[in-house]
């Protein structure tokens, strides 16, 4: 299909109408909080139904979804955080660990925040090479191998207390590879805390409270572009729609992942995006994914 460009920006959720969204805004809630790449998903799903693709537009806006579903899902550590963090400030006890952990997610943030200005005019192009099937595809095998290799070298003893500012900026710096469309922001961060030694849960937990100002970022820079090319009343309701659908999707696939990841391991979700990633490259390959 071909892209859906308003004022340069891929739009091509407008297209689809509220059934296809609605459905789409499933696959995008479940997929982007657990390391399977929801991208690789919002490529692979319309192309295989004949579908347009939603575009870059919409995923990025969909952040807002996963921003509502780790914030209902985590909201005890998220108040506990945020309270604790401002009776710090209030009492001007600067050493406070909840001020400091507060502090962190702020810092590792940043990266993540010079790169994707950097390369938000790449990423959110229409016919951006980024969003290529190609590129999607390797991206989602590298990432199953190296997730694997954490799983498999990891000492999964590690608790979310005992976590470091070097722990922190580290993580962060993973969640850069996240820009690239087929890397996951889930799957990177996650490699990265379990390289670290923390216990597949909390890793988990801590990638999720890292990237809270990441994701927030992310879906209301996407709001406020949609807004100053004036997508029209009909637009913003087929992605409200989306958003609402997302939402309740991404919450139950947290869920899910945090009771894999405490009675189980990662090797599901390995298996699951480097077959994945097979698949989009053979597709491509043999000309039926483009």
């Amino acid at each position: 299909m071909a892209d859906v460009c308003t004022q340069g920006m891929d739009t091509g959720f407008v297209t689809l109408g509220y059934a296809k969204v609605a459905l789409l805004g499933v696959v995008q809630g479940i997929t982007e909080l657990l390391p399977i790449s929801s991208t690789a998903h919002m490529r692979l799903v319309p192309a295989v139904l004949g579908w347009q693709d939603p575009g870059s537009a919409f995923s990025a806006a969909m952040q807002l979804a996963a921003l509502a579903a780790v914030v209902s899902y985590f909201w005890k550590d998220v108040r506990h955080l945020g309270e604790n963090t401002l009776k710090a400030i209030a009492r001007r006890q600067f050493h406070d660990r909840h001020l400091r952990f507060s502090t962190w997610i702020i810092l590792a943030t940043i990266p993540i925040g010079i790169a994707g200005l950097l390369l938000a005019p790449l990423l959110n192009t229409c016919g951006s090479p980024l969003r290529s099937v190609s590129v999607i595809g390797w991206a989602c095998v590298a990432m199953a191998l190296l997730l694997g290799i954490a799983e498999v070298l990891a000492r999964h003893q590690r608790l979310i207390d005992n976590a470091s500012f070097v722990d922190a900026m580290l993580i962060g710096i993973a969640q850069v590879g996240a820009l690239i469309p087929g890397v996951s922001r889930s799957g990177s961060t996650l490699t990265a805390a379990l390289a670290l030694g923390f216990k597949r849960d909390e890793a988990a937990r801590l990638s999720f409270l890292l990237g809270l100002p990441a994701i927030a970022l992310a879906g209301m820079k996407e709001m406020w572009e949609l807004y100053k090319i004036h997508l029209d009343a009909y637009g913003w309701s087929i992605l409200i729609l989306g958003l609402i659908v997302a939402s309740i999707s991404a919450f139950f696939a947290i869920w899910g992942l945090m009771r894999v990841l405490q009675q189980f391991s990662t090797w599901p979700f390995v298996v699951y995006r480097f077959v994945l990633g097979i698949v989009m490259l053979v597709g491509v390959a043999m000309g039926w994914l483009v």
